[in-house]
């Protein structure tokens, strides 16, 4: 696809975007014990547990079923009767998706001789398994998905890439960027990304965000996105830089301007320069929070003691 028809920015460096996302995952992402497995039928386990109900539940459930159940011969061989009640018993809702989960296993077990397919396509004719958890167990299980496009990473793309609020457009645009042959390790990130800096009030800063010096919403304050459709009334906002202007400076002495900027700020510069910074301190300076003053070596800034 040629630029003129990409669904991203035209001047974007998307080798870059890749690596730093990435990078990011792989230096620190929550440890779900899922996401330690290749095996496919844990994986299959832990997407079905996961439709409409908190990762942090799912923990429990998702070992306790396979301590029950530890393969997918074993589910097979269950009675459907004692997997609605374990499914039950564990508050994970809709028992229809337990018997579902009962039939693939035996799908799997009739049809493929023990061994999960391995393409979306393929996955998607076991019993409940829709397109995008097919995708997921291709993706987790055997690096052959394609690029997952779910609710957070519509908002992702729609504020870092001002993607437009078109389902058709978010997946060229997700395809687009997600590296040849790793769908594995790019679509845990990506979701990682929405689900932990990219929320509904995203956490780009203290996140530590790998997307910032690319997003247009974190140049431009503006995060609103499809499931978001009024501006959070904090990230982004001049309040939300005041704080952190006072956080940093209870930890030093006294900083310059440039000193203090990028501590503030991953982009500071341009136009979040020293103007900008200056204005903050001026205000900040008016309530008495900060000590602020031209001296030799240029404007420095302390905490009011």
């Amino acid at each position: 696809m040629s630029d003129e028809e990409s669904a991203l920015p035209s001047d974007l460096d998307r080798e870059a975007v890749r690596t730093a996302l990435v990078e990011w995952y792989e230096d620190d992402h929550r440890d779900f014990p899922w996401r330690r497995t290749e095996d496919a039928y844990e994986i299959l386990v832990s997407e079905v547990m996961s439709q409409q109900t908190q990762l942090g539940r799912v923990v429990e459930a998702w070992e306790a079923f396979l301590d029950e159940w530890p393969t997918v011969q074993d589910l097979a061989a269950a009675d459907r009767a004692d997997v609605v009640a374990f499914w039950t018993s564990h508050s994970l809702g809709y028992n229809n998706r337990a018997k579902y989960l009962h039939e693939a296993a035996q799908q799997v077990r009739d049809d493929y001789d023990g061994a999960f397919p391995e393409s979306p396509d393929e996955l998607s004719e076991l019993m409940g398994v829709g397109p995008y958890t097919a995708n997921a167990v291709a993706s987790f299980a055997f690096n052959n998905g394609d690029a997952v496009v779910d609710t957070n990473v519509k908002r992702v793309l729609h504020r870092a890439f001002a993607v437009p609020d078109d389902d058709s457009v978010f997946e060229v645009a997700a395809a687009e960027l997600m590296p040849d042959g790793k769908s594995r390790v790019w679509n845990n990130a990506i979701m990682e990304l929405g689900g932990v800096a990219c929320g509904k009030t995203p956490t780009c800063d203290e996140s530590g965000c790998p997307w910032r010096r690319f997003c247009h919403a974190y140049e431009t304050g503006d995060f609103t996105a499809p499931d978001v459709p009024t501006q959070p009334s904090f990230e982004g906002s001049r309040r939300q830089f005041r704080g952190r202007v006072v956080r940093v400076l209870g930890e030093y002495d006294e900083l310059t301007l440039d000193e203090l900027g990028p501590r503030v700020r991953v982009d500071y510069g341009g136009d979040h320069g020293r103007d900008w910074l200056r204005g903050l301190l001026e205000d900040l300076s008016d309530d008495g929070l900060v000590d602020f003053e031209d001296g030799d070596s240029g404007a420095v800034a302390s905490l009011k003691r």
